[in-house]
């Protein structure tokens, strides 16, 4: 787990406003999840067998002996809310969600035990028209970041009970291959076998090319749903790879699975991924709900980002305040107060703690802002401020106080 120091969160900032523009410009509306949830949620719903809750997920007995899990991820939370809450049952739902969530894995850059993401589900709609919408969605996060190069895969899971009949073939294939499987395939290969398909070990690929295709095996109505979407896809010029072998890693996904990938940080990795759920809110107990969504892992979008030389929004002060001398600190701290009321949008750092005019210059020049304004106890006395610019080759000038405001307006170009 890390922490985000003063320099690195002004992209995180950048981060979250962006994706909070997209996701409201949709129509989406914010729910906000609890960290902790009981055990059974994402046993449930995740699968027991998979890696998350078999190794990954940080579980603990509370005071009464209720089975705690901080949260993986962020589906099986929403679920439970809109249930809990009555959302669901006749009813559409555009949600999104953002925060920590935590799994046990091995380090590495831009992976942590504490990372962050940001979840968009969509509950009430069968259609092939919401899939098309939230893929669009990520598509134009990526066009509002300035990100290039990633690469749309989607594919079609089927419904359960064509899942089921490939799920029979797969396993078929495999167990007259067992002897080619590694020490995790062959365990996953009664309780999970599609996920041996995701398997990243190179001495299998050549098996796991080999096997029985799942489109192969999809029903009519899961067909004719994947024909639908590609064909929004295609209408709004959305460029797409079918990929046969993307099956996504939790047990509740159905049709429609997709991932953004890149390989701008290295190996090629997933910056995006989701799909269909539509039997998860059964499983878990309530009504059959189609529903559809995504998650995005924000580490890896911003290391992205910086790979990228992005231009990130500093939150650097516009204006340092420096004050010298009693009457000074006591007219400045209020004059401060009255330009921030009238540029709502400037960001001023008044120097506290005292300090010489070398001391405060020093301090202004630290903090990174564009003007320094200046007050001893004379320029109090006759109201007046000394500008003086950082960055910029502009003359220092003497204002009254009155006037200030309009002049700083006009140098740092606020609205």
């Amino acid at each position: 787990m890390n922490d985000i120091l003063p320099g690195e969160s002004s992209g995180w900032q950048f981060l979250d406003a962006t994706l909070r523009d997209v996701v409201h410009a949709y129509g989406y509306q914010e729910i906000m999840l609890p960290l902790l949830e009981k055990t059974e949620l994402f046993k449930r719903s995740i699968g027991e067998v998979t890696d998350i809750v078999e190794k990954e997920m940080y579980t603990f007995d509370d005071r009464n002996g209720d089975s705690l899990t901080l949260r993986p991820e962020g589906t099986a939370s929403c679920v439970r809310a809109c249930m809990q809450h009555g959302m669901l049952h006749n009813q559409v739902q555009r949600l999104w969600y953002t925060g920590p969530m935590f799994r046990h894995e091995r380090p590495q850059k831009g992976r942590y035990r504490q990372f962050h993401q940001i979840g968009v589900e969509a509950f009430g709609m069968a259609g092939p028209d919401i899939d098309a919408e939230i893929i669009f969605m990520s598509a134009r996060m990526w066009q509002r970041l300035g990100l290039k190069d990633a690469v749309l895969q989607i594919n079609s899971l089927g419904t359960l009970a064509a899942r089921a009949d490939y799920r029979e073939a797969l396993v078929k294939y495999l167990r007259e291959h067992e002897s080619g499987l590694d020490e995790d395939s062959r365990r996953r290969l009664e309780s999970n076998p599609l996920r041996i398909l995701d398997s990243k070990n190179p001495d299998m690929q050549a098996l796991i090319e080999a096997a029985p295709q799942l489109p192969d095996y999809l029903d009519a109505e899961s067909r004719q749903h994947f024909s639908e979407l590609c064909a929004l896809l295609n209408a709004a010029g959305v460029a797409y790879e079918i990929n046969p072998r993307l099956v996504r890693g939790l047990d509740y996904y159905t049709k429609t699975v997709f991932e953004w990938v890149t390989d701008q940080l290295g190996a090629q990795g997933t910056i995006c991924a989701g799909g269909r759920y539509d039997g998860l809110v059964e499983y878990l107990g309530g009504r059959p709900t189609p529903a559809f969504g995504f998650a995005i892992g924000l580490e890896r979008l911003l290391a992205l980002l910086l790979a990228a030389d992005t231009e990130i929004p500093s939150n650097q002060p516009h204006v340092y305040l420096v004050l010298n001398g009693q009457q000074a600190v006591q007219h400045g701290m209020v004059f401060a107060e009255e330009l921030r009321t009238c540029l709502p949008d400037l960001r001023l750092q008044t120097n506290c703690g005292n300090g010489s005019f070398k001391s405060q210059f020093k301090r202004a020049d630290k903090s990174g802002a564009n003007i320094a304004l200046v007050m001893g106890d004379d320029e109090a006395a006759t109201g007046m401020v000394i500008l003086k610019s950082l960055r910029q080759e502009i003359d220092q000038e003497t204002l009254s106080q009155q006037h200030v405001a309009a002049r700083v307006k006009e140098i740092i170009g606020l609205d």
